[in-house]
């Protein structure tokens, strides 16, 4: 319900976790001195390792984000919880999974899958292969050290691409 501050909050969360593939820490911990917000906006990820990161963000998620960072301190967390105290990766995993059991009561072919933050990171990979970005670009977007580890991503869709043309 986006009528209400958590409902905007969670919408601006969910569109983030899309468009950017962040894991649920990740998201969690951004800090709004990591949201550009301004034209050709973007988000630096702090992820595994350390290691920075910069993905695009659609002008729909910059749109989201804007009214939730609004007079907030640069150090302030992006995601706060009811409380005003900073998500945790809990909540961002519990934020997905309620909003994935109302969607599913709406949409039936949800009912029978199991959606988690991982879930939203699969699926931002997916469909950037299916997009058409290389494989190396889908690596460094999701902050993967190895190419091996983005290349199981490909594997993945080969393997859908294989079913659909026997089915």
């Amino acid at each position: 319900d986006r009528r209400t501050v958590l409902g905007v909050r969670d919408h601006a969360l969910l569109l983030f976790l899309y468009n950017s593939g962040a894991r649920a820490d990740e998201a969690a911990s951004l800090c709004v001195n990591n949201l550009h917000l301004g034209s050709s906006p973007s988000v630096r990820i702090l992820g595994k390792g350390n290691k920075w990161r910069v993905c695009p963000l659609w002008p729909k998620t910059a749109d989201s984000l804007r009214p939730i960072v609004v007079a907030r301190s640069q150090d302030d967390r992006v995601f706060r919880g009811r409380t005003g105290e900073p998500m945790t990766r809990f909540g961002v995993h519990r934020v997905v999974t309620s909003c994935a059991v109302a969607a599913a009561e709406r949409t039936q072919t949800m009912r029978s899958k199991r959606i988690s933050p991982h879930t939203l990171r699969h699926t931002t990979a997916v469909h950037l292969l299916r997009a058409g970005v290389d494989i190396n670009t889908i690596r460094a977007w999701l902050g993967h050290v190895s190419l091996d580890t983005t290349n199981i991503y490909a594997e993945v869709d080969l393997e859908m691409k294989a079913k659909a043309l026997t089915s």
